[in-house]
């Protein structure tokens, strides 16, 4: 092995290459490579603006090694690497079994569950369910043929078809629980033309994956008009009269859109829009269209972080007294008993999986069973400090050579990749957990150095991961260089999750690594924990086992397989964790007097409860009354009144009732936390005695988040030289909220921000929002994510979640700033808010609404001539074809039918392109007749 491989390093001068060719014998032909910056050398000019090196032929290449000034290269690609190999415990020895799948591979015979053959009620065409034949159709189109006999067991749980009777159920994760919630849910809307239902889910990428799902289930399905046709007693349709198509849409992040109930039939919300949804809905009294609401993860209502804003939603709807079915469910509920009696509802709990999963520990390069957690804990307590046995050895099924790679040292790195590899190469695709966003990327690297080469990769599949680039780069976030190296492998990271899971699901992509939020939902052949830790923290119980639970897919696979690779370190609290029992849930209200202060500001602010009488009536139907002494209770509500009356929220009126003041009346309407509410409301007061209107930091500063997000730590070296370079507008910004040249300088010199008064916190929240802004403005000045990220030292997908966090935040702040009566300056943030969404300057906002056209394609189309969205309808499609050739990557030279076959499909995409366009500019035209 050479001395590069020895080192590890990525890089050798061509003198070094060329004699290290001649000691192997090789002749004629040397590799090429592009130069690098060192220390004491200027920066190489961005990607794509390197000239290309001249071909030379082989005499020519030997001349080159002669050079006089060697100089640092760099490799187009980095070195391959070769994961180590994975043997069987009786006979394993390095080197042995390399290449071989394991016998994971799903050759296992296991009990089948009942077909409808065997039970009618399996159907879901059966008559009981009263479900119409194209929503029937659609679900079989979408793989659900039959259903599970715990399922409808559920399903036929007293008064639950009806919707007379609320549900809370526990399923274990891929057991198929949310079928019952949506079968529920979509009999409700359609028996109904007048139902409204509102599906609740924590995270933002799984309302979009929800949002296409009930997309394709309720395609080609009209609604009766029930002033004129009933159902039978089975619940079937009569002949309709007037049909109607159901509309879905997906609530989240900065809409602009107010949310009203005439805006869809199924609205599927993030918990934070639907509170939002639920409060606008009981202030305006439309609320008695809502007939099912369904609480996904509701295992997260002791979660006091944005969980708990759960039990405010159910409590609410508990109190409007009216007829409304309340689904529950979660895969790792415990005392399922207390949501039971709170929701006054069915319960049901099943353990049933239609994939079984195979668990192991993965521990110095031994691969442990753990049938069960006890076989965990005695394979754990079996090995001592040194990985040695301590009492009669517990058999390992495999072991894991060790790796003659540098960069594979740590035998928990060098497990994952080899499992990894392992599974990618037998054909399965496998989801890998990591702690942190930039662990994702770093453990994606590293695993496609050790996939088949390209020479090694069919040329349909590899055809099809380069389009999955071509469709990465047209988003607006761009295409990280990152993953412009791993999915060419295979590979992918935690980044633009709609497009990587349907490449998965195509088998375009075989790996993927991701935290636990960002995979929620999606299902592998294999699981594999790099380590059991999210950022430092290890993970609870229950996150434990719904990350285990993503292993196996229903339909695909007969057996799932998850893998926990553990550290020395955390071997003792592995096996505490594993252990340890799911917890048990309880309400958060009381646990912070901040909860219960929002839970009472909010209900006296949409006039659900504003005297004493109704607010006991209140706080009688939470949860909280089922768990916690009366008399704290009482203590912490009469504390919580006072409160919201000194912060300026409420009054008292002459008859000893509640009301809620323009200030608080702002605040819930905007969906702030009231502590950040006070914050923001004085921040804003600031500026409209002196906005700094002649730039944009003022704008963006005033966009990003109050609240600590996610933990960024302020780079003060980077701070300082963004502030060395603000103009005089950015530097008015700076003066006007305090921000001092000096203070940044002490921090740069190992200096330490105060945070013991409510000053010295409000203080550091402002520095902290103004390094955030920072980057703000320069994504809005159409810097891509990766360049932003890699500036200010941090992962791209932190960088990503900001800017859809600010999206959403902006949206609350202009809407503080309308209902305050501060019209103008709500319009101009709703203005500049424009540029936020795009990431793109003024000029190019237009532009940037057309598909398919977002920053970096606008700019380019800019540049050629089409400077508006009528310019664009206008042009023919094989105009567009030259500009949207200059807008993907230089690429080698194709063959000719290769070449034919791309150009094809820009022709394609510039003819989406044209179509959009024409839309937008035919409204623009009927706009303008109309204000004539």
């Amino acid at each position: 092995m050479s001395n590069k491989s020895k080192l590890g390093l990525w890089h050798t001068t061509t003198l070094q290459e060329a004699q290290s060719a001649r000691q192997q014998g090789q002749q004629g032909q040397q590799q090429s490579y592009q130069t690098v910056a060192v220390a004491g050398q200027k920066r190489p000019p961005p990607d794509g603006l390197l000239p290309a090196e001249p071909q030379q032929n082989a005499a020519s290449s030997t001349k080159r090694t002669t050079l006089s000034r060697p100089s640092v290269i760099l490799s187009k690609e980095p070195p391959r690497l070769t994961a180590s190999s994975i043997g069987c415990a009786d006979n394993f020895a390095v080197g042995a079994g390399a290449g071989q799948p394991s016998e994971y591979t799903q050759r296992r015979a296991f009990p089948s569950t009942p077909t409808a053959p065997v039970d009618p009620l399996l159907s879901l065409s059966h008559p009981i369910y009263g479900l119409p034949e194209q929503l029937i159709a659609n679900f079989s189109a979408l793989g659900i043929k039959t259903i599970y006999p715990w399922q409808k067991h559920c399903l036929l749980g007293p008064g639950l078809l009806a919707g007379e009777k609320n549900l809370v159920y526990s399923a274990p994760t891929g057991g198929g629980k949310s079928l019952v919630a949506d079968v529920l849910m979509l009999r409700r809307v359609l028996l109904d033309r007048g139902c409204k239902a509102l599906l609740v889910l924590p995270y933002v990428a799984l309302v979009q994956e929800k949002v296409r799902w009930f997309r394709n289930v309720v395609s080609g399905i009209s609604r009766e008009d029930p002033s004129q046709t009933q159902p039978n007693a089975q619940g079937l349709w009569a002949k309709r009269a007037d049909k109607d198509t159901i509309r879905v849409v997906g609530f989240f992040g900065g809409s602009k859109i107010r949310a009203t109930w005439a805006d869809f039939d199924i609205a599927v919300c993030t918990i934070e829009k639907a509170n939002s949804l639920v409060n606008a809905a009981i202030d305006d009294c439309s609320v008695s269209q809502l007939k099912s609401v369904v609480l996904d993860e509701c295992h997260m209502i002791d979660d006091g972080y944005r969980g708990y804003l759960l039990e405010l939603i159910a409590t609410k709807l508990l109190c409007v007294g009216q007829e409304l079915q309340i689904v529950a469910m979660s895969a790792t509920l415990t005392n399922i008993g207390l949501l039971k009696d709170w929701l006054q509802g069915h319960s049901y709990e099943t353990h049933y999986r239609p994939v079984p999963i195979e668990e192991h520990l993965v521990y110095e390069g031994k691969i442990y069973p753990v049938g069960t957690t006890a076989s965990l804990i005695k394979a754990a307590t079996q090995l001592d400090a040194r990985g040695a046995p301590t009492q009669p050895r517990v058999q390992h099924l495999r072991e894991i050579g060790p790796s003659p790679h540098r960069e594979f040292k740590d035998s928990v790195l060098n497990a994952v990749v080899a499992l990894a590899n392992e599974t990618a190469r037998a054909g399965y695709g496998v989801l890998i957990f990591s702690s942190s966003r930039a662990g994702c990327e770093t453990d994606a690297l590293l695993i496609s150095r050790v996939m088949p080469s390209s020479k090694e990769i069919d040329p349909a599949v590899r055809e099809k991961r380069s389009d999955l680039l071509g469709d990465l780069r047209s988003l607006t976030t761009g295409l990280d260089p990152k993953l412009k190296q791993t999915v060419p492998a295979g590979v992918a990271f935690h980044q633009e999750r709609e497009l990587l899971a349907s490449a998965y699901d195509a088998g375009v992509l075989k790996v993927c690594v991701a935290t636990y939020s960002l995979a929620a939902g999606i299902n592998y052949e294999r699981v594999i924990l790099h380590n059991a830790r999210m950022g430092r923290d290890l993970v609870g119980p229950a996150m434990l086992r719904q990350m285990r639970g993503r292993a196996g897919r229903k339909g695909k696979d007969e057996v799932g397989e998850t893998y926990l690779c553990c550290r020395q370190n955390d071997l003792e609290a592995v096996v505490d964790l594993m252990q340890g029992d799911l917890p048990q849930i309880s309400s958060c209200l009381i646990s912070d007097r901040r909860r219960i202060r929002r839970a009472l500001f909010e209900v006296i602010a949409i006039r659900l409860a504003t005297s004493r009488e109704a607010l006991d009536d209140y706080i009688s139907k939470t949860m909280l009354a089922y768990s916690a002494e009366p008399g704290s209770i009482r203590e912490n509500l009469e504390a919580s009144l006072a409160d919201l009356q000194e912060m300026g929220f409420i009054t008292v009126d002459d008859y000893s009732n509640f009301e809620v003041t323009k200030f608080g009346k702002a605040i819930v309407a905007s969906s702030l936390d009231p502590d950040d509410g006070i914050f923001i409301h004085s921040e804003l007061k600031k500026a409209l005695q002196a906005f700094v209107l002649d730039g944009e930091m003022h704008f963006l500063y005033n966009f990003t988040p109050v609240q600590d997000f996610g933990g960024t730590a302020i780079n003060w070296r980077v701070f300082w030289d963004e502030m060395q370079q603000l103009d005089e507008s950015g530097m008015r910004v700076m003066d006007l909220l305090g921000l001092k040249p000096y203070v940044v300088n002490r921090m740069l010199h190992g200096g330490t921000m105060k945070d013991k008064t409510a000053e010295e916190k409000d203080a550091g929240r402002r520095y902290h929002r103004f390094y955030l802004a920072l980057q703000l403005r320069d994504l809005c000045n159409e810097a891509p994510i990766h360049r932003v990220a890699q500036k200010y030292g941090m992962p791209r997908g932190a960088v990503q979640s900001l800017v859809q966090t600010c999206e959403g935040f902006a949206a609350g702040v202009i809407k503080f700033c309308k209902h305050m009566g501060w019209g103008a300056m709500g319009a101009a943030m709703d203005h500049f808010s424009d540029r936020l969404k795009a990431g793109a300057g003024a000029d190019l906002l237009a532009l940037a609404k057309i598909t398919s056209v977002k920053s970096r394609t606008a700019r380019i189309f800019w540049g050629n001539g089409f400077k508006s969205v009528a310019a664009v309808a206008n042009a023919d499609p094989s105009e567009l074809l030259p500009v949207l050739m200059q807008a993907q990557p230089s690429k080698a030279r194709l063959e000719i039918e290769d070449e034919q076959k791309y150009k094809g499909k820009l022709l394609a995409k510039a003819k989406i392109i044209t179509d959009s366009a024409n839309k937008i500019w035919q409204m623009e035209m009927r706009l303008q007749i109309d204000e004539e």
